[in-house]
């Protein structure tokens, strides 16, 4: 029987279909040639928004990532993905099944069957245990539960992914809702001061010191400031909107939501891209394993071009008639080998293996793209921080300077010495660098909220649950 399968599957190797040459494939970035080096890097905690030391932030995240939708459906893929797993792993395993058959026929009387069983009418019963198993030679089977493994690493990647981008998103409309309330604040300010040069203005007028046209547009000064607080208010009801929506909550929640002091975030920037980092990104540990998974996949179609050999037997009764069914000499037993040898698809075992190849260099392209897109935004994220410091305090000098020239353009109208032209060009000056400085403050917390999401948002996967390498 060894000698006879041995046999048979020299010869069945030697009738085989021919794969066609393998094309040189896409190959995916080396560290070095993108400038990763080995640093000492302040990883992101995996609940890196807490560094701002908000309650009312932490709350909103914590309830994104209990109820946002897009996170459901990560996990649902992620189930599918191990279902996946499970369903590869079914063909490595020997498959039993117990049939019955009953077959009422009219027996030929010029075959086998001797008389009276000839000519007449009877039943055929088979009760039986039918077994089977693949003999994976080679390791189609087990390159098939490689790529659902693979795959189902890559969901797993993908669902904490959605979870860091979910968080990012959070704390953006946050910071956002917070600058919101900060340029309230301000414009509030703007409109008090505007107020008081109303004031003036009308009393210059009485005195004979200014025209109801100087009067006039001091009005539409303070009006004007209005409007851009109405403006402001506008953004502050979209942006409770966008967190109700992000925290599946009704609007009505977000109304609580107050401006808070943040706590300005404390760490050391990194001085070089880190080559950790390709650990540390969830998307892109998530296109490593895809990458993986198709190779895994070419391996599996190069498999179909060899014999597929599965061991059979079965055990069971078989009799004509009911009533002898369950004797001892109706048993019936037997096992061999089947053995299925391809030699001519019409093209489908290299058009299949050829598309594997395709979706593997694809694959590789994907993840060299997610890494170029997660430097970029690293960089990015440092460069601007490492220049926020310099731009604030540039702008800090500005502000500084415009705040003195109203101030001494109010005094100069004040006692007649000035006119209302010089005052109002420096209220819109006040206006805009005071908005232009909260903007820039709020800024800095962005930078900060993206470069925690750059860095990987806390994700650390153990080496093991790491893919090696790609191909």
């Amino acid at each position: 029987m060894k000698r006879l399968l041995s046999t048979a599957l020299v010869l069945a190797l030697a009738g085989c279909a021919l794969m066609d040459p393998a094309p040189k494939p896409v190959a995916e970035l080396e560290p070095a040639q993108l400038g990763l080096a080995d640093s000492k890097t302040a990883w992101p905690a995996t609940q890196w928004w807490q560094r701002y030391g908000d309650p009312q932030l932490d709350r909103l995240v914590d309830a994104a990532l209990a109820s946002n939708p897009s996170l459901t459906a990560a996990q649902a893929r992620l189930a599918q993905a191990n279902a996946a797993v499970a369903g590869a792993r079914a063909p490595l395993m020997p498959r039993v099944d117990a049939n019955y058959t009953l077959t009422r026929e009219h027996l030929s009387g010029n075959y086998v069957y001797p008389a009276p069983l000839g000519g007449s009418v009877a039943s055929d019963n088979r009760l039986a245990l039918d077994f089977s198993y693949e003999l994976d030679f080679w390791g189609k089977n087990r390159s098939r539960l490689k790529a659902a493994v693979s795959q189902r690493d890559a969901a797993d990647a993908d669902a904490q992914a959605a979870r860091n981008m979910l968080a990012r998103s959070v704390v953006r409309s946050y910071l956002n809702l917070q600058n919101a309330f900060a340029q309230h604040e301000v414009i509030g300010r703007v409109i008090a001061q505007r107020d008081d040069v109303r004031k003036l203005t009308q009393g210059r007028r009485q005195a004979g010191l200014d025209t109801e046209v100087e009067v006039k547009q001091a009005e539409s000064a303070a009006a004007s400031a209005r409007v851009e607080l109405t403006q402001v208010e506008t953004t502050i009801a979209q942006l409770r909107n966008q967190l109700a929506a992000l925290t599946a909550t009704s609007p009505a929640q977000m109304q609580s939501l107050a401006p808070v002091a943040l706590k300005a975030p404390d760490g050391v920037l990194p001085q070089a891209l880190p080559l950790e980092l390709l650990g540390h990104r969830p998307d892109v540990v998530a296109a490593r394993w895809r990458a993986e998974a198709a190779r895994h996949q070419i391996d599996s179609a190069k498999a179909e071009f060899y014999p597929n050999v599965n061991i059979v037997a079965f055990a069971g009764v078989q009799a004509l008639g009911t009533n002898m069914l369950f004797d001892r000499f109706s048993r019936t037993a037997g096992i061999g080998p089947a053995i299925t040898l391809p030699i001519f698809h019409g093209g489908e075992l290299n058009a299949n293996l050829a598309g594997r190849r395709a979706d593997a260099d694809l694959a590789v392209s994907d993840y060299n793209q997610t890494v170029l897109t997660a430097i970029q935004q690293v960089g990015d994220a440092l460069e601007a921080l490492r220049l926020i410091d310099r731009e604030k305090a540039e702008r800090a000098q500005a502000h500084e300077a415009i705040e003195a020239a109203y101030d001494l353009a109010v005094k100069r109208y004040r006692s007649g010495l000035g006119n209302y032209l010089s005052v109002l060009l420096a209220q819109d000056g006040v206006l805009a660098q005071a908005r232009l400085q909260t903007d820039l403050q709020y800024r800095a917390y962005q930078l900060d909220a993206d470069l925690a999401y750059a860095l990987g948002g806390g994700y650390a996967p153990a080496a093991d649950a790491q893919p090696s390498h790609t191909h």
